[in-house]
């Protein structure tokens, strides 16, 4: 895998934040597959597939007004697949913050490189 197609995942997954934080949810496919597999079950959320989960976002479910993400690991699967591991933190309106773990599946898609799926691991007590 070359260096630029790390850069550009690495981008990819930080821009995640960027749009949702800044309620541009209609340019969300420019990060996601539009066939993506969202899997929130450590959220008590279930697997979402496709983008609906941004476009219609259930009102019953606090958001983070910030998404933060850092610690990324990208690992080459094929040229054009790669499993990325990184840690978000939500930081919500009332200033607590939490922690997560994103386990991402990214491809390279004729549009460019995109999420393919996403297990979300919520952090819930250390050393785990």
């Amino acid at each position: 895998m070359l260096v630029e197609d790390r850069l550009d995942i690495i981008e990819l997954i930080a821009m995640h934040g960027h749009l949702v934080d800044a309620g541009e949810m209609q340019r969300i496919e420019e990060v996601f597959a539009a066939d993506v597999v969202h899997d929130l079950t450590d959220l008590g959320l279930g697997t979402v597939t496709g983008l609906d989960l941004f476009r219609t976002p259930d009102p019953g479910v606090e958001h983070p007004v910030g998404h933060h993400v850092t610690n990324t690991v990208v690992t080459a699967d094929g040229d054009d697949r790669a499993l990325v591991r990184s840690q978000g933190i939500g930081v919500r309106a009332d200033g607590t913050a939490g922690s997560v773990v994103y386990e991402d599946v990214v491809e390279r898609r004729p549009e460019g490189w995109r999420i393919a799926r996403r297990r979300v691991l919520v952090r819930r007590r250390p050393l785990t």
